[in-house]
């Protein structure tokens, strides 16, 4: 499973000109299935992007997680937001290639895993929509942009 995070002071997400999801200052996380992921990896790249430290401390440090900042509440927010394009081959051609993201029904079900997950443990949780044509909206904080990529791991 992969994501790009983004340290935002605010990010918002719109679907038909409607705003369905928003925080002030946390993250936004762009989050893709690949193939061969299940809720091991999803738990394991929630639980790494809970505790990165990339939020400033007293002293200007990069030493606090989402969990550590304000973001109007006890926290900082997340908006979880699918994005399978994450998965793009670009090494043949210029037409990028997504086979290597999960079947449409497996990446909802481990999108939807994901942020059920994310809801459980961390107080702002906000999303957009599976599979809708969206329009994302951020200040970025930073700017600090973060690929992560937890691999299946081989039985």
């Amino acid at each position: 499973m992969m994501s790009v995070i983004q340290r935002v002071k605010n990010a918002r997400v719109e679907v038909e000109g409607q705003v369905i999801g928003q925080i002030e200052q946390g993250l936004l996380a762009l989050v893709c299935a690949e193939k061969g992921d299940t809720e091991a990896e999803a738990d394991k790249l929630l639980a790494k992007m809970l505790k990165l430290r990339i939020f400033s401390d007293e002293a200007g440090k990069m030493n606090l997680s989402v969990q550590d900042v304000d973001g109007k509440g006890s926290c900082g927010g997340l908006l979880i937001v699918s994005q399978f394009t994450l998965a793009a081959d670009t090494r043949g051609g210029n037409r990028p290639s997504f086979t290597g993201a999960a079947a449409p029904d497996e990446g909802r079900r481990l999108y939807n895993y994901f942020v059920d997950q994310a809801r459980a443990v961390h107080p702002v949780v906000q999303t957009g929509e599976f599979a809708a044509d969206m329009q994302v909206h951020l200040l970025n904080d930073g700017p600090v942009t973060i690929p992560m990529r937890i691999e299946p791991q081989l039985v």
